[in-house]
């Protein structure tokens, strides 16, 4: 697998039965009947989340229950042909942040994300990873643990240094996150012995100045992530509009000057097996919820718009609909639509977009940057250092101009 020569097509996993709680009740047959299926449709990148509670329960203590069942876990991906990407200090997840005892600060916290840690959500402030020195020494500590574990390991496309962290975390000053990313990835990237490092970056990295932009992240990263949902986002008028993720992809790789995996992005769909769901139950969802068909025709706009506009390729969110023995259970109890994104449903049956997804593996590659502004003549005269002046307004009106574009080159 090159990801310089081919259109990279993955998916990010947690197990049908067991979500966020994996690795609490982990189950090696269970991940070999999971990737032998993803392996069956082509599914060559597996993106999975090193939850930071069950890795690393005390700052100076790693499970090496954990590890060992990270390892296996790597086996598996291997011997079915799968790469993966494990992502650190997980974190942000579906709407929660998931955090060990020992990273939660005094005070009650903010009241956008609730917090789950020790089997109990609350409300909670956390420790600055990018500030608190003691917090940096336990990253270090389980990126070594892992990373040394995993060196020379076959499995091991790249290591994710987060999922969409500022959700919970943010940098006093762009340079105190330089310097993070500087320290962590050189410590990575020595104990793997050169293995890609990237960052998952959202929408909302690029609505907000958050102290970490694509261009500090570019600095230091082997590659750029980005994930975007048009549900989520108030400037985009079509919960379900295609143009929405190539675009952002496009200003994440404009911005940084680096190629960019669109590392997550997905429709939830509605639910063609048993329990049977209520009249009502669409309103009690934060995204809307399409039938399978629509979401097919979705993926297949997007990825074909992905790899037109250079992406190195694209990773579904996520690989299935968890079972409903899950769904009183955080966040799905709350959140009802995390529990309807799968590719595949809750059977382990393959909805439609699998096979819209199979079509574009191994595509040849078209991820030449200095392009980007040729290709694009909208992002021309604009300057990557001042987007981050006003950069929601930037964002609405560069994305009003790309909809242009794109209609007068239909």
């Amino acid at each position: 697998m090159s990801y310089n020569q081919y259109f990279q097509t993955g998916i990010n996993y947690w197990p049908i039965h067991k979500a966020m709680y994996w690795w609490k009740h982990f189950e090696a047959r269970e991940v070999e009947e999971d990737f032998q299926r993803l392996a069956h449709y082509n599914f060559g990148l597996v993106r999975i989340f090193l939850s930071w509670e069950d890795f690393q329960p005390a700052p100076d203590k790693i499970s090496t229950t954990a590890v060992d069942h990270l390892k296996k876990t790597a086996d598996i991906a291997a011997s079915s042909g799968l790469k993966l990407m494990p992502t650190f200090f997980c974190g942000h997840m579906s709407g929660i942040n998931w955090m060990p005892t020992w990273m939660l600060a005094p005070g009650k916290g903010g009241r956008r994300f609730p917090v789950y840690s020790n089997n109990q959500v609350r409300w909670a402030c956390i420790r600055n990873c990018y500030t608190d020195q003691k917090v940096i020494e336990a990253q270090r500590l389980q990126t070594q643990a892992i990373v040394t574990a995993l060196k020379g390991h076959e499995a091991i496309f790249a290591y994710d240094l987060g999922n969409e962290s500022s959700n919970w975390v943010i940098p006093p000053q762009r340079n105190v996150a330089q310097k993070w990313l500087e320290m962590m990835t050189s410590q990575i990237k020595n104990d793997s012995g050169g293995v890609m490092v990237t960052l998952g970056m959202h929408a909302e990295d690029l609505e907000e100045d958050r102290q970490l932009w694509p261009q500090d992240a570019a600095q230091y990263c082997d590659f750029l992530c980005m994930h975007g949902y048009p549900c989520y986002l108030k400037w985009v008028d079509d919960p379900i509009d295609p143009d929405l993720v190539p675009f952002l992809g496009i200003i994440t790789a404009w911005l940084g000057q680096k190629k960019v995996l669109f590392q997550e992005f997905g429709v939830p769909t509605h639910s063609v097996l048993p329990p049977t769901l209520s009249a009502d139950y669409e309103s009690f969802c934060l995204c809307p919820l399409w039938a399978e068909d629509e979401a097919a025709t979705y993926y297949n706009k997007v990825l074909q718009s992905l790899g037109a506009a250079g992406m190195m390729g694209a990773m579904a969110w996520c690989y299935a609909d968890y079972a409903p023995s899950l769904w009183d259970k955080p966040p799905m109890d709350n959140i009802l639509h995390e529990r309807h994104f799968g590719m595949f449903r809750h059977d382990g049956s393959a909805k439609p977009a699998v096979e819209i997804f199979r079509q574009y593996e191994n595509l040849p590659a078209n991820n030449k940057l200095d392009q980007i502004q040729v290709k694009y003549p909208w992002l021309i005269e604009k300057d990557r250092d001042k987007f981050y002046q006003h950069p929601r307004n930037n964002l609405s009106r560069l994305y009003q101009r790309y909809k242009e574009w794109l209609y007068a080159h239909q």
